[in-house]
């Protein structure tokens, strides 16, 4: 097992979700961004999109740190094979919203963890299944008007007044639709040595 001793966590993501869910851990960490180009490879699915992104983004900041330990993370809304990633604009959520109106969307979070000098390297995925209501438009202009999920894969939202749009949710990770499984996640960072618990009150 890795040497924890001196090693700084540090979660490769610009991402406030990704941030606001690891520190609910109650581990220190630092955040760095890992300058990683997101474009889909020809024919790539969504679930090896995701993945590949996860660990381009736990290395890429791995490498500027390498005696420390990365968390690298990504999610793509896969519809039927179709990767949907962030819209970033408005038309593009409209678009993305009536696409998965009425149908199963299944959101791939990827997580991974890495550290160099340890040698270790562990990644895993967490799908969510999705069902969306059949929206209709006002609805969709709406939502996006108050809630402007455009950093959002699908512009879903869920945390967030997103749940209306929904039927159903299936996971055995409960916070990764929101970007980060924080089951998966805490396994990972046991296995590379993070402890987690391990304060004990003051004798009183």
């Amino acid at each position: 097992m890795p040497d924890p001793i001196n090693r700084k966590l540090i979660l490769g993501s610009t991402s406030a979700y990704r941030r606001e869910l690891l520190s609910r851990l109650g581990t220190p960490f630092s955040v760095e961004s890992p300058h990683v180009d997101e474009t889909p490879l020809a024919s790539e699915s969504p679930v090896d999109l995701a993945t590949r992104l996860a660990l381009a983004k736990a290395r890429a900041v791995a490498q500027r740190f390498p005696a420390h330990i990365v968390i690298g993370s990504d999610q793509v809304a896969d519809l039927n094979g179709l990767a949907l990633g962030k819209p970033e604009t408005h038309a593009r959520a409209v678009l993305q919203l009536r696409q998965m109106r009425g149908k199963v969307v299944i959101f791939q979070t990827a997580v991974a963890v890495v550290c160099l000098e340890s040698g270790f390297c562990q990644e895993a995925l967490a799908p969510v299944k999705v069902c969306f209501r059949n929206l209709e438009d006002e609805e969709i202009e709406s939502y996006l008007r108050i809630e402007q999920p455009y950093d959002c894969a699908g512009s879903a939202k869920s945390e967030g007044l997103g749940i209306v749009l929904l039927d159903a949710i299936e996971s055995d990770d409960p916070t990764a639709l929101i970007g980060l499984p924080l089951i998966r996640t805490s396994r990972m960072l046991r296995a590379a040595g993070i402890r987690f618990l391990t304060s004990r009150p003051s004798a009183v």
